[in-house]
């Protein structure tokens, strides 16, 4: 049950179908499976250690992964884009680890050497460690409400989530996924995971721009895509007077933060002939737990039915072999559809961390910190963290109602609700917002406008104009810095 072994089926499978990169000379998957072989007898089997790397997407993502997995070790993709002393922090928690990025071995000569190992390797393959419980992925929280954890993803984990939502060979062979998401997120791992698995080819890319995405969507014949909300927002807003021209893209996949209502009714609009998935996870849940699929997508937004149209702000009903519970403060299942705290257990639950240890319970269930509720039918509703949840005057109220709200306007491009300290409330509204292009508008005047849509208790009392909001790699808001800004304010 090691993951290296996706990629030796993938290599025995179809060997020569190109697996990453230019559909023409692209790397197929048995030049993969030789370049992990030869990168994990480089990294040796005698003392297995972390693989830390600092690289964008591309190769060596590819590589590392199964070269470390082939080889026993633990593979901790970190991100590049940090500034030397918090990539220097990072580190420090791993060490000691073998670090290949932009400070130590050149990426590509990394590769290179592997391909060079490889060429002395003996047979047709290297065996690999056999120990399902031995850590494959070391993996670094998003740290949006408080400082990023190193969650630790086992092979049997991420082994049972691949198996469990993908079928092997089921990809056709003119099938192409567009992969912009972080390799230091878990969407960047699980979409290399599942090419493997399913033969379908990866067109990386190093960095998003949405011209850049939809040129290479038009180019590589892309089929298939993964974005964060934020990445889809900028798309739509860049696509031509005629709309795109992708006669190829046949499903996009979304997730990594909450998606914004109006961002997606646009997107089906434009998209009217994509497949649209929504897929909710988490870091330390190998990945999607829920998904809402294509048809629910397309029934709730033809739906007159309000109950079915509201579907569409869900992220769906579980994925197999995964297990979903609301519960309320005293830890017992809620009543019908309130809200209460998410739990998931499962095979691909990993729930662990590397100074924390183990977050599971002893029925093994993972209390995910996020808030929702169930439909009647099973379809999951987020409405944000409990760190997040804001108390005022002894009311709950959900940041996320308030942003949902600040986007329809049409002056808004993103806001950002947090609750901050009050001496009198407890906790007082506070937002972030900022405006579309072009558009102008006074705190004062967009408060009014929200109070009368939600009244005057979940209306911020300090609305903040700012020209762009603090935001993860993945698109996520980073809330901390929000509130303490407010605060400072």
């Amino acid at each position: 049950m090691n993951i290296a072994m996706l990629l030796s089926m993938a290599a025995d499978g179809f060997p020569d179908r190109v697996a990453i990169g230019d559909r023409a000379d692209g790397l197929t998957f048995a030049q993969w499976r030789r370049l992990a072989d030869g990168g994990a007898a480089r990294l040796g089997s005698a003392s297995p250690g972390v693989l830390a790397a600092l690289a964008p997407n591309g190769i060596f993502p590819a590589v590392g992964l199964f070269a470390a997995a082939t080889a026993g070790w633990t593979y901790a993709p970190l991100n590049y884009r940090l500034p030397e002393t918090a990539r220097k922090e990072l580190l420090a928690t791993i060490d000691p680890a073998v670090v290949v990025g932009p400070d130590t071995e050149n990426i590509d000569d990394w590769v290179a050497k592997a391909g060079e190992t490889a060429d002395g390797l003996t047979g047709t393959g290297f065996e690999a460690a056999d120990d399902p419980r031995a850590v494959a992925v070391m993996l670094f929280t998003s740290g949006t409400s408080s400082a990023p954890k190193a969650a630790l993803l086992r092979h049997e984990a991420l082994f049972n989530y691949i198996v469990n939502t993908t079928e092997f060979g089921s990809a056709e062979e003119d099938e192409a996924s567009l992969v912009c998401v972080p390799p230091f997120h878990v969407a960047g791992v699980a979409a290399l995971l599942s090419a493997c698995y399913t033969g379908r080819r990866l067109v990386p890319m190093p960095s998003f721009a949405p011209d850049l995405w939809l040129n290479t969507a038009r180019e590589q014949r892309v089929t298939h895509a993964m974005v964060v909300p934020t990445m889809l927002a900028r798309i739509v807003n860049a696509l031509p007077p005629g709309g795109p021209d992708l006669p190829h893209l046949r499903s996009i996949a979304y997730g990594g933060a909450r998606m914004p209502a109006p961002v997606l009714e646009r997107a089906l609009e434009v998209f009217p002939n994509v497949n649209f998935v929504n897929a909710y996870g988490l870091t330390e849940t190998s990945s999607t737990i829920c998904v809402l699929g294509p048809d629910d997508h397309r029934a709730a937004i033809a739906s007159d039915d309000p109950a079915i149209r509201a579907r569409l702000a869900s992220v769906g009903r579980p994925v197999p072999g995964i297990e979903i519970i609301v519960v309320a403060d005293g830890g017992e299942p809620v009543v019908g559809d309130a809200p209460g705290e998410i739990w998931v257990r499962g095979g691909q639950v990993a729930g662990e961390y590397l100074t924390q240890g183990s977050r599971l319970d002893e029925a093994s269930w993972l209390k995910t910190g996020d808030v929702g509720r169930l439909d009647p039918d099973g379809y999951l509703f987020l409405e944000g963290r409990l760190d997040d949840m804001i108390i005022s005057g002894g009311e709950n109220i959900s940041p996320t109602e308030v942003e949902d709200m600040l986007l329809r306007h049409p002056a808004v491009a993103a806001a950002a609700v947090v609750g901050i300290p009050d001496a009198d409330w407890g906790e007082r509204v506070g937002a972030a917002v900022t405006l579309r292009e072009g558009e102008v508008i006074s705190a004062a005047d967009l408060r009014a406008w929200l109070a009368e849509r939600i009244g005057s208790l979940k209306t911020p009392r300090e609305i903040a104009l700012w020209p762009e909001l603090p935001l993860t790699p993945t698109g996520k808001v980073v809330r901390r810095e929000v509130r303490a800004a407010l605060l400072a304010d």
